[in-house]
């Protein structure tokens, strides 16, 4: 299982357009089974763990769409 941070740091230094898109990245490089987990949830797929970021502001607005925001990662 993957924790949310690593979703959050393949991030940096990308942006995306759309909700879709973020996820297809996600499932291309952890799998489309991969489950993630994250500080307070666990067991979350691709979706789920994109709605769960999105509801807690890690993301920003970009130039063309979003991308994380670097100072709300949380590093323990």
């Amino acid at each position: 299982m993957a924790h949310g941070h690593d979703v959050l740091h393949m991030m940096e230094g990308n942006s995306y357009k759309s909700k879709e898109e973020l996820v297809k990245a996600i499932i291309e490089n952890f799998g489309v089974e991969e489950r993630f987990n994250t500080c307070s949830v666990e067991g979350m797929d691709a979706t789920e763990l994109v709605d769960f970021l999105t509801e807690r502001g890690k993301f920003m607005p970009a130039e063309e769409g979003f991308t994380v925001d670097s100072s709300k990662i949380c590093n323990h």
